[in-house]
């Protein structure tokens, strides 16, 4: 339920985390928030957030591309039926760390 959400870690999850080289979690357990979040997983500590258009119920995934790596995550509200309906893919670029 939406007021159950955790403001730090997100709401229900349909997907799963990916975790990069250099340490970043990222999640999109965004049923209610629609969010994506990128965690440090040495500490857990919370280093960023995004929001996206739909609810981001997917495991995201990583590419490199001209030698940038980008986080790509599909967003929509297929299990939030009474939400306005539609998807879309949505992608972010790292900067180095």
């Amino acid at each position: 339920y939406p007021s159950l959400a955790d403001k730090t870690t997100g709401s229900e999850n349909y997907g799963g985390p990916i975790l990069t080289a250099s340490g970043l979690l990222f999640i999109g357990a965004t049923l209610y928030d629609k969010k994506i979040r990128a965690f440090d997983s040495a500490d857990g500590k919370l280093l960023w957030q995004a929001t996206l258009p739909y609810a981001g119920n997917a495991t995201p995934v990583t590419y490199t591309a001209r030698g940038r790596q980008y986080v790509l995550i599909q967003a929509d509200n297929a299990r939030d039926k009474p939400a306005p309906q539609g998807a879309a893919y949505v992608a972010f670029a790292l900067s180095g760390r």
